[in-house]
């Protein structure tokens, strides 16, 4: 299923209670945006989680769909509340509570791409900012909120696995700790948004793919996990976020020569992390 937010990938049969979504992967950059930004086309991707549909996308052949983002993440940011107007940005915006996202240029209507670059010279009406939540962000959250309340009907349960990529900078205050650098980052809002049975097999089925992995730190869960984890009624929302530089060149934005066996690993994580989801027997239907 595509339009204009989104494209959904459905399995043939549904057979697990987990849902893959990724929002920040969008690269329908319009003309009209282009346009508006005074950054050139590789810099305004800078905030793109780019390709990580593409390393998910063998999860509807393991029974689980697969909803991804069109709209890029500098044109609208779906990990973020419909609230979190910038007025640095919008105009016409009355007065707004303090947010540390929003004042730092990254509300849902950005005002900044990686490494604080602004994406603009002025100010957008707050009528465009509207239409681009009306376009964007509520299609593809109604979306989800489906999903996840079919999978709870079905299953009892609904696992949202929260797709992204992180630059390999982002990282190196943990390297610098002395640990190892992480590959991966799960984020539960330490234990807010799912239960710890289920964050524990996530990095169980990671690390055993290899993967080394770091919970919560620096990267805890936004909006998603914050809005659609809700544990104690079986909805549970553990974002990943996969370092970039293991499968792809960051500064050009293109995938490394390897991509395809890294994209092969992340399907086997794909086929087991679906298999949490099936230790829920299917409810009957009425």
């Amino acid at each position: 299923m595509t339009n204009a937010a989104f494209d959904l990938f459905l399995p043939e049969i549904l057979t697990t209670s987990v849902v893959f979504a990724s929002p920040h992967s969008g690269r329908d950059y319009s003309d009209s945006f282009l346009n508006a930004s005074i950054l050139d086309r590789r810099t305004i991707r800078s905030s793109e989680d780019a390709f990580v549909g593409e390393l998910f996308a063998s999860a509807p052949d393991h029974g689980a769909p697969l909803l991804v983002a069109r709209a890029p993440r500098a044109y609208v940011d779906l990990n973020r509340s419909p609230d979190e107007l910038d007025p640095a940005v919008v105009d016409g915006l009355s007065r707004v509570s303090h947010n540390p996202r929003v004042a730092s240029g990254l509300g849902v209507i950005p005002r900044v791409v990686a490494n604080g670059r602004a994406i603009y010279r002025g100010k957008l009406p707050l009528a465009e900012a509207r239409q681009r939540l009306e376009d964007s962000w509520h299609p593809y959250h109604d979306c989800l909120a489906d999903l996840l309340a079919g999978a709870r009907r079905s299953f009892g349960e609904a696992i949202l696995i929260d797709c992204h990529s992180m630059p390999r900078e982002a990282v190196t205050c943990i390297a610098r700790s002395g640990a190892r650098r992480p590959d991966v980052v799960l984020g539960d809002r330490f234990g807010a948004s799912a239960a710890p049975a289920v964050t524990d097999r996530i990095e169980e089925i990671l690390k055993a793919a290899g993967l080394t992995v770091a919970r919560n730190t620096p990267f805890a869960g936004a909006f998603v996990t914050q809005h659609y984890g809700r544990p104690l009624r079986g909805q549970h929302a553990v974002q990943l976020e996969i370092d970039r530089s293991l499968y792809m060149d960051e500064a050009r934005i293109e995938p490394r020569a390897d991509f395809a066996e890294f994209q092969a690993l992340i399907a086997g994580v794909a086929a087991e992390l679906a298999e949490i989801g099936r230790a829920a027997r299917p409810l009957a239907a009425e």
